[in-house]
């Protein structure tokens, strides 16, 4: 095996901007990121895609449009996180591009397994066209096939990265919504995604003051945590589900908290953030507990990891876990997921799974996305 070169790329759950790395593979095997870039999307491509991601008129024609204009936002992310690394598009092996999802419905619609679906935006065609670079797309269908979630996908590489002999570690990345990956040793146990994460507490931070969100949870801290809100919230059957189980921003959406919202008084905004930082907190706490996965340490990734007051509230819940982000592992918490999408492509490449049945439900180990060939000529 010799030395290659991936990129990664990542639009979540909130998605406010594209995450780009290059993720150098050496001769053994070994990986370490040496470039990153973040490029915001434009406030109408966000309005686009939020959209979406609900029900709605002209949808295909929407959808198609939409595919098109990310697909070239992806390339123009990658050719500058190249410029930027002083590199050539030929030094790259390949492009892993997870896509922006817009409708995840992993058990169907009413419970049918059989058109259970998730679906990512951003043409790789057009990323593969415009960069001249082979690029892999499509990750989560194959594992939907074999009768899996499609999501969480990140756990695998959590493993392949965080995994320590004698140490029982939770990998929490907490992006719109939050996931955590169950690591006992060098075995991966399972992980599931948890509930919201960054969504509602986006969403509710532009409602209430404008802001984009509420940078290091200082808002939130300001206010109380309302009980009978919270109650509400955690009432939803997802929390309750066993096995494995993801979602995404169509099921924990501005309706979702509106409906429980106009069920009650009226609550003053800045506790209804706080009750939401709570919720982001229990749901995590909640779902380990669940799992029975007493870990001895948590290392949190993603935008969450950022905010102050959501790290302490789960520290308190989390005790006496050590909580920290994956930074003291050597990996940024903000480029894990690009990072693992990176690693997905180069799996793929090599024939090798990327999934993990124990987490996903899925049948069986499958090799996992769609390769679109760089340019030739």
């Amino acid at each position: 095996m010799t030395d290659q070169r991936y990129v990664g790329l990542m639009s979540g759950t909130s998605a406010d901007g594209i995450d780009a790395v290059l993720l150098h593979v050496d001769a053994t095997g070994n990986l370490s990121l040496t470039a990153t870039r973040s490029q915001p999307l434009d406030g109408t491509v966000k309005a686009a895609i939020a959209a979406l991601c609900a029900p709605g008129e002209n949808e295909i024609d929407r959808l198609g449009e939409l595919d098109r204009r990310l697909g070239r936002a992806f390339a123009e992310a990658v050719l500058a996180l190249l410029k930027d690394a002083g590199l050539a598009t030929r030094e790259v092996a390949a492009i892993g591009s997870h896509g922006q999802t817009v409708r995840h419905r992993p058990r169907g619609v009413a419970g049918d397994s059989a058109a259970a679906f998730s679906l990512q935006i951003g043409d790789p065609n057009t990323i593969a066209e415009l960069t001249g670079i082979t690029t892999v797309a499509d990750f989560r269908r194959r594992d939907i096939a074999a009768a899996g979630e499609g999501a969480p996908l990140v756990p695998a590489f959590h493993r392949d990265q965080f995994a320590q002999e004698g140490t029982r570690r939770a990998i929490v990345n907490i992006g719109g919504i939050a996931n955590a990956t169950l690591l006992d040793g060098l075995t991966l146990r399972g992980g599931f995604d948890c509930g919201p994460g960054n969504t509602l507490l986006d969403y509710w931070a532009h409602r209430a003051t404008g802001a984009a969100y509420d940078a290091d949870g200082a808002w939130s801290a300001e206010g109380s945590v309302d009980p009978e809100l919270l109650e509400a919230c955690l009432e939803d059957p997802f929390f309750s589900r066993t096995g494995p189980r993801s979602t995404g921003r169509e099921h924990f959406s501005a309706d979702w908290l509106q409906s429980r919202l106009s069920a009650m008084p009226i609550i003053d905004a800045r506790n209804v953030q706080a009750t939401l930082a709570e919720l982001t907190a229990r749901s995590i706490a909640g779902s380990l507990e669940a799992a029975d996965f007493a870990a001895q340490e948590v290392y949190v990734c993603g935008g969450g990891s950022h905010n102050a007051d959501l790290m302490r509230r789960l520290y308190r819940l989390l005790q006496p876990a050590r909580l920290d982000t994956t930074a003291s592992l050597g990996m940024h918490p903000d480029w894990v997921e690009a990072a693992a999408f990176a690693w997905l492509a180069h799996q793929r490449l090599c024939n090798q799974p990327g999934n993990a049945p124990e987490v996903t439900g899925a049948a069986g180990l499958r090799v996992l996305g769609a390769v679109y060939p760089g340019a030739t000529g």
